[in-house]
């Protein structure tokens, strides 16, 4: 069997101008980045606004498993999947990671024979805007420290500096550190640490902006430090801004590239579901409401972070308005949330499935909560028996939901188009009356507590007196009545990544929380979160090789 780098080797892409002519994109809105890769410029944003938006699906999942549920697969598929039915669809991704592409968790381009390409190019460096974002945020905090080391003008106390230097790289050893170290003319010697750069608020930042002079905006209003009079300094004040934007302004163009059988694909951004809102780019996304009559996008991790986000954050701020939800799970990970070991997921076992399944119940009634109609897309794996697919079919017809069994792993666009017709007769027959769960002017706490109990089913929510003090302080500065974005496990609907299924009689313990006042949303850390991941024992980096004429192999 072909690994997923051997396929995409093997596919015929074609040149990305072609793809950008298919979409009726100007050759002069096209940045080509070698063939098969392309920016699309400022202007074409304009050139499309009077053009009537598409319908916007969004892919979401179960709680992941180490059995996996192939949500990127899925997207990419049902994009493939439309074109093969003869309708206009286009992709709106994040991009990956360095950090799990050379860890464990692997890239974001897909699988099989649904995968993202050039994959190789998409998964290490693409177009740099990982890069350029890293070099916004160390910049900031380089300038930061300069000021203390230049007789801090700003009277800022270097125990409260916010902002962390970031790294696109899984790297435990830079959590905690200490800088400026050997001597007066190494700076100021203080605590810091690092993040991966996914977890930056210049990342959500990016994500979120509407264009430039927004971009610069949030920027600007990023809290960066408090002073030793306990006042906040903002990014302005640092006098950092402007060369940041110059940094990012080619980063905040979305990027152009195709599938394994050329369907468009906008891929822009990637910030983390469980530790920030883990969503493409909001311009990526508007931009594929008008490239396309279907925009297909996806929410990291499970409905519970990702999608959550995506609705209370991203459509909120961005006036979207979804029209249809399609929810991955695997009669495997189901099974797994039932209480079988992964050694044991291929046989056939219906009892552990109808206890696993009210993972899926959960995320099904979750997604209705928000208004809009949900299809659920059973990855279809050749283990799966006759009685264990029953299972699923008549808890979706308990729900009142289409369900679709896809393979599009193996069969590609074919092995989806039963999933077309469901997800297209479901947003014709069911009008999407999409609402955010919770108004965003109430107090911290309470939002805090709508989502707790309506989305994790947890009792309430305890706080430390860090997180007190923390909220306390974020609403006494005015900034109590913006959305709530929880940093929580992805494994499980609790703060416990160990309670699986539908775990109950639990609360939420909240940590600490974080005023990113440039995306806009109040960061609430829950468990024992870490925004800088570490490699595990025997990293994917040891597999990857290139050889002599620039072949990679062993990525993924």
């Amino acid at each position: 069997m072909l690994t997923d780098i051997e396929i995409a080797q093997q596919a015929k892409m074609k040149k990305i101008a072609e793809i950008a002519r298919e979409l009726d994109i100007p050759e002069d809105d096209l940045e080509p980045y070698g063939h098969y890769k392309a920016k699309l410029s400022e202007k074409l944003f304009a050139e499309l606004e009077g053009k009537p938006d598409g319908k916007l699906i969004l892919v979401t999942a179960i709680n992941p498993t180490p059995a996996g549920e192939g949500k990127t697969t899925i997207s990419v598929g049902l994009a493939e999947s439309m074109a093969k039915a003869g309708k206009k669809a286009i992709l709106a991704l994040r991009e990956p990671s360095l950090g799990p592409v050379f860890g464990i968790k692997g890239g974001a381009a897909g699988g099989g024979y649904a995968q993202v390409v050039p994959m190789e190019d998409i998964n290490l460096h693409f177009t740099g805007d990982m890069h350029a974002i890293t070099a916004a945020n160390n910049l900031l905090c380089a300038m930061i420290d300069n000021s203390l080391q230049q007789g801090n003008p700003l009277n800022i106390d270097q125990r409260r500096i916010l902002i962390k230097r970031c790294l696109d790289m899984n790297d435990r050893a830079l959590r905690n550190i200490v800088i400026g170290m050997g001597g007066k003319v190494n700076g100021v010697p203080r605590e810091d640490s690092f993040q991966i750069t996914v977890a930056s608020e210049i990342m959500a930042v990016l994500c979120l902006a509407a264009d430039l002079a927004d971009l610069k905006a949030r920027l600007e209003r990023i809290l960066v430090a408090y002073t030793l009079d306990n006042k906040p300094v903002f990014a302005k004040d640092i006098g950092a801004c402007g060369a940041m934007v110059a940094l990012l302004k080619d980063a905040l163009k979305p990027n152009l590239v195709q599938t394994l059988e050329n369907t468009p694909a906008i891929m822009h951004g990637g910030p983390f579901a469980n530790i920030a809102h883990g969503c493409n780019s909001v311009r990526a996304t508007k931009l594929g409401l008008k490239l396309a009559d279907y925009c297909i996008t996806e929410a990291g991790f499970g409905s519970d972070l990702g999608a959550e986000k995506f609705f209370d954050i991203k459509c909120r701020f961005a006036g979207l308005k979804p029209d249809c939800v399609v929810l991955v799970a695997t009669i495997r990970a189901l099974k797994y949330n039932g209480g079988i070991p992964k050694t044991e997921l291929t046989a056939e076992n219906v009892d552990a499935l109808k206890k696993g399944i009210v993972n899926l119940k959960t995320h099904i009634e979750n997604m209705q909560k928000f208004g809009v109609p949900v299809v659920v897309a059973i990855n279809r794996f050749h283990t799966d028996t006759e009685a264990e697919i029953a299972v699923i079919r008549d808890t979706c017809n308990e729900l009142g939901v289409e369900v679709s069994l896809a393979e599009i792993f193996a069969k590609g666009g074919e092995g989806g188009l039963d999933l077309v017709d469901k997800v297209c007769s479901t947003i014709d027959s069911k009008p999407s009356c999409y609402k955010p769960l919770y108004d965003e002017t109430l107090p911290i706490k309470e939002k805090l507590d709508i989502i707790a109990k309506e989305i994790y089913r947890a009792n309430g929510v305890v706080y430390t007196a860090k997180a007190e003090k923390a909220i306390k302080e974020i609403e006494d500065l005015g900034f109590g009545n913006i959305p709530v974005c929880v940093a929580k496990t992805q494994y499980s609907l609790s703060d416990d990544p160990a309670k699986l299924g539908k775990p109950e009689n639990f609360e939420i313990t909240v940590s600490d929380a974080k005023l990113s006042a440039g995306a806009g949303f109040v960061v609430v850390y829950t468990g024992s979160i870490m925004t800088m991941p570490g490699l595990p024992k025997v990293p994917a980096a040891t597999m990857i090789d290139c050889d002599n004429e620039g072949n990679i192999t062993g990525l993924f």
